[in-house]
């Protein structure tokens, strides 16, 4: 088999570009981490039928990518796969920089470097079914900045593992994750904190059902943090492994009567009358933060 030239430089730029971990790719691929982690830094390379499986993992984030494509130099596979690369190196989740994606996180680059640090941590979602209306479902996961300085999320739950990013902007949060299973992107906004710390955040999720219809849908989220990083990266990913296994409780809960009247509430002409909202919105009561003293807002 001929050997692909930089291998471990593009297989960097892939991970960075789709958010995916080495142990996610790992499990994907059904090899083991350390491997993974052996072609990254080039000291092995993937045979034939590795090299097949990671074009195929690849492929649920970027269709148009092909095993082709790993024999083309740096820069055309980061234009196969719509990012930019700058000189030597990619900056990952950057798209095209005519793409509006881009423009995005151009935009919130001015937020992102100080407001990012408040979102950093691992955190449990609470939000209502499509398919079972009546019930409440959790995932589990961690916001972290990368080394390219965009802040990566990676949640996990009801069997569905979604990756993304997201963008502090004019004192919201946007993120955008995408889930392989699914095959479709989810977009939640969420009114963001002033304080130092965020503790919990409310928004709202868009997204389509899982039914046969793929029914498009808009649904209320909580998100209310776990725990704060520790800094050492392989630590981090092991501690949430954890945390998906034992299911935690949030650090400072929200009530269950409150989480329902969030998640549950009542909107349209008859609420409006009754003086509640027309409209879906986020008045942002439950998005808190906290000092370093403790204080809370």
């Amino acid at each position: 088999m001929e050997k692909v030239e930089n291998l471990s430089e593009k297989l960097d730029m892939l991970l960075k570009a789709s958010s995916l971990s080495r142990v996610a790719l790992a499990q994907q691929v059904g090899v083991d981490k350390s491997l993974v982690g052996r072609w990254v830094k080039g000291t092995i390379h993937p045979g034939e039928h590795n090299l097949a499986r990671l074009t195929t993992v690849f492929r649920e984030y970027f269709p148009d990518i092909t095993l082709a494509d790993w024999y083309e130099d740096r820069a055309e596979m980061a234009r196969r796969i719509g990012i930019v690369f700058h000189g030597a190196a990619p900056l990952g989740p950057d798209l095209l920089a005519e793409g509006p994606f881009a423009k995005m996180v151009e935009a919130s680059k001015p937020e992102m470097e100080f407001r990012a640090p408040a979102y950093e941590g691992f955190w449990r979602t609470t939000r209502p079914s499509v398919m079972m209306p009546d019930q409440l479902f959790h995932d589990y996961g961690i916001f972290r900045i990368d080394e390219n300085g965009m802040l990566d999320i990676e949640m996990e739950g009801s069997g569905l593992h979604f990756t993304g990013w997201m963008l502090p902007m004019s004192g919201n949060v946007y993120v955008f994750l995408f889930d392989p299973v699914g095959r479709t992107p989810l977009i939640v906004l969420m009114k963001g904190v002033t304080l130092p710390r965020a503790i919990t955040l409310e928004g709202l999720l868009l997204l389509s059902a899982l039914d046969s219809g793929r029914t498009p849908a808009a649904l209320p989220i909580l998100v209310e943090r776990l725990g704060d990083l520790s800094g050492d990266h392989e630590a981090d990913k092991a501690r949430l492994r954890k945390i998906i296994e034992e299911k935690p409780d949030p650090i400072d809960p929200v009530s269950d009567e409150d989480r329902d009247r969030l998640l549950f509430r009542d909107v349209g002409p008859a609420a409006a009358a009754a003086g509640g909202s027309l409209y879906m919105a986020v008045g942002g009561a439950f998005s808190r933060g906290t000092t370093t003293d403790g204080l809370k807002g």
